[in-house]
């Protein structure tokens, strides 16, 4: 069989990520961002940037990971694009990694009022944390793609 080509790929983790638990990846993170919030004005240290960063990073992990913790559930697609993903884990990490940059670059550069190299480094650097964390997660859960095919 082929390798998929780089579009190809995009398009595997995209239709794995159709199926994310987005509402419950939402919650969470806005739990925890309000929550860091409180936490920091109840202690005189409240940083909206820093929370923002800590739900996106929640909010990332969970999508990720999620979307690929039942491979044999949804349609026929959907389960393959699942398998795929838990086959091929450091590549699919790359997508909710990219997504979780694309997010926090925003919040550095005007929230936390970095210049646009300092922002793009810390996203980079979050990214990448989120990267390798998903990836390791779905690499642990490697086996459920081989069992029974």
């Amino acid at each position: 069989m082929n390798e998929p080509t780089r579009r190809e790929e995009t398009l595997l983790a995209g239709a794995a990520l159709r199926g994310a638990p987005w509402k419950t990846a939402a919650a969470a993170a806005a739990a925890v961002t309000t929550t860091s919030l409180l936490l920091g004005l109840a202690t005189g240290s409240a940083d909206l940037s820093g929370a923002l960063y800590v739900g996106i990073t929640l909010f990332s992990l969970i999508s990720g990971i999620g979307a690929i913790s039942k491979p044999d559930r949804g349609d026929q697609i959907t389960q393959q694009t699942r398998r795929w993903s838990l086959q091929h884990p450091w590549r699919f990490a790359l997508y909710p990694a990219a997504g979780s940059t694309f997010l926090m670059y925003p919040v550095q550069l005007i929230l936390a009022r970095e210049g646009a190299f300092g922002a793009a480094w810390d996203a980079l650097w979050g990214g990448a944390m989120i990267y390798l964390i998903t990836a390791l997660l779905a690499l642990s859960m490697r086996g459920r793609a081989l069992k029974g095919h």
